[in-house]
C-alpha cells in the first residue's frame, strides 16, 4: 500500500520558517515526482512546488518562488519543503503528493490532475 505522510506543520509567527517532510512508503521515491500543494479555507487547492524523480525540473509557483524550496532525499524516501519568510496568507493545510506518470512536474509546470497518491496534510498557521 502506498502511503505518504506529511508532517512538520505548526504555528509560527510571520517571518519565521518551517520545514515540511513527506515520508513515502510502498513506493520507491526515485520513480516518482513529488508535488507540494496547499489549501486554505474556502479556497481551491494550490500547487506550490515540485521536483521530478531525480530531484530536477523543479517548479515553484509565484507564491512560493524565492521563499519555498523543494528538495528530496531518495535514499530516505523523503521529500522536503523548506518554507522561509512565512506570512499570514500562507496559513493552510499543506499536502504532498506523488505521481509516476511523467507529467506531474515537467517543463516548468505542475499538473495537479497527474498526482494520484496524496498524503493526509499538515496544518501550517502563521499568526502573531
Amino acid at each position: 500500500e502506498v502511503q505518504l505522510q506529511a508532517f512538520g506543520g505548526g504555528l509560527v509567527q510571520p517571518g519565521q520558517s518551517l520545514r515540511l517532510s513527506c515520508v513515502a512508503s510502498g513506493l520507491n521515491l526515485d520513480e516518482y515526482a513529488i508535488g507540494w500543494f496547499r489549501q486554505a479555507p474556502g479556497k481551491e487547492r494550490e500547487g506550490l512546488a515540485c521536483n521530478n524523480p531525480m530531484g530536477g525540473q523543479i517548479y515553484h509557483s509565484d507564491s512560493a518562488k524565492g521563499r519555498f524550496t523543494v528538495s528530496r532525499d531518495n535514499t530516505k524516501n523523503t521529500a522536503y519543503l523548506q518554507m522561509n519568510s512565512l506570512r499570514p496568507d500562507d496559513t493552510a493545510i499543506y499536502y504532498c503528493a506523488a505521481t509516476d506518470t511523467g507529467y506531474g512536474c515537467y517543463e516548468g509546470k505542475q499538473v495537479i490532475s497527474e498526482y494520484d497518491h496524496w498524503g493526509q496534510g499538515t496544518q501550517v498557521t502563521v499568526s502573531s
